[in-house]
């Protein structure tokens, strides 16, 4: 399912009217959902549609037998606090947080309320959760990657623009992710024949300059890491990308159907129904702490073809049979 009809299906949450959040036999629930992305971010509303979807499958079906409490925070940190504190005022039975400073938020808010996330990296290093096979808290959820993906990218990057020698690398340095994902690029990168340099993500200003100071010339690259900062700046990096015929590997597949070159990661929103498993099991009695963190199952490859000729990049024969989509 593609996101025109996950938007169909979230419209229709969006919509739903007070009076049909009355009871209809058997006890109502209550799930909240906190997100760091705006609510008209496509990628947000695609990732809340397939979680609403999940739900549906599982029996769950707002107005029946569930009410569902949004709120979107648009990457502002003073909301995550005051959205968590709002949520867990709502009394629900169980709450689905996107990225770890939202968890962070949840947690200072309640340690009783069950949570399950979704794109937290290192939910153990965070202190988020005891181990990933046995979380022990009130949190458990879905890893969107591993760090080692991030020398991936490197070699994909050497791949598709053999003449790359050096490369920015996009990160979130007031994360232990972003941090992480550097150190495992910075490992590899020497192997590959590419020196990188770290460029800090923080708001659109800072991005800009920071990769017009650095591109210089046709052995220059990008490489994204994964990141809230990232995403919600992901179509100017693009166009930076772009401007600066930077040839760039992102994590995500919705960078290149924006028009950037290259991705691989995880399926950004296979975890959100995977996710309305395990808030199913938690309404029907189940307990986050005996709910193994998952890692993810679905990786995926994507290429953006007309964005390769614009940079006058041909993509080799070897490295087309591999995508699962190629965009013309």
């Amino acid at each position: 399912m593609r996101r025109r009809e996950f938007v169909t299906l979230l419209g229709g949450a969006a919509a739903w009217p007070l009076a049909a959040r009355a009871q209809q036999g058997g006890r109502m629930r209550r799930i909240g959902v906190l997100t760091p992305l705006a609510a008209d971010d496509p990628e947000g509303q695609a990732r809340s549609a397939a979680f609403l979807q999940g739900l549906q499958e599982l029996g769950w079906t707002v107005g029946r037998n569930v009410q569902i409490d949004y709120r979107w925070s648009a990457r502002d940190v003073d909301q995550y606090r005051r959205h968590a504190a709002e949520l867990v005022a709502l009394a629900p039975d169980v709450i689905l947080a996107n990225g770890p400073p939202v968890v962070v938020a949840l947690q200072r808010a309640t340690r009783t309320v069950p949570i399950v996330f979704v794109q937290v990296t290192d939910p153990v290093g965070a202190g988020l959760v005891d181990s990933l096979a046995r979380p022990g808290g009130n949190v458990t959820g879905f890893t969107p990657y591993e760090y080692g993906t991030s020398g991936k990218w490197v070699e994909l990057l050497k791949e598709i623009a053999p003449r790359v020698t050096r490369a920015a690398v996009l990160r979130d340095a007031a994360t232990s992710t972003g941090l992480g994902q550097f150190a495992t690029i910075q490992a590899v990168a020497p192997s590959f024949g590419v020196a990188v340099s770290p460029v800090n993500v923080h708001d659109a200003g800072e991005i800009e300059r920071a990769v017009s100071a650095f591109a210089r010339g046709s052995t220059d690259g990008l490489l994204v890491t994964a990141g809230i900062s990232g995403i919600f700046h992901r179509e100017l990096i693009v166009t930076l990308a772009a401007r600066h015929r930077l040839p760039a590997v992102y994590p995500y597949r919705f960078f290149v159907t924006s028009g950037g070159l290259i991705s691989y990661g995880a399926d950004t929103i296979d975890p959100y129904r995977r996710a309305a498993g395990y808030v199913d099991r938690i309404l029907k009695g189940e307990k986050p702490a005996d709910l193994p963190v998952q890692a993810p199952t679905k990786y995926e490859l994507v290429i953006n073809l007309k964005t390769a000729k614009a940079l006058g990049l041909e993509v080799p024969a070897t490295l087309l049979p591999r995508a699962d989509e190629v965009i013309e």
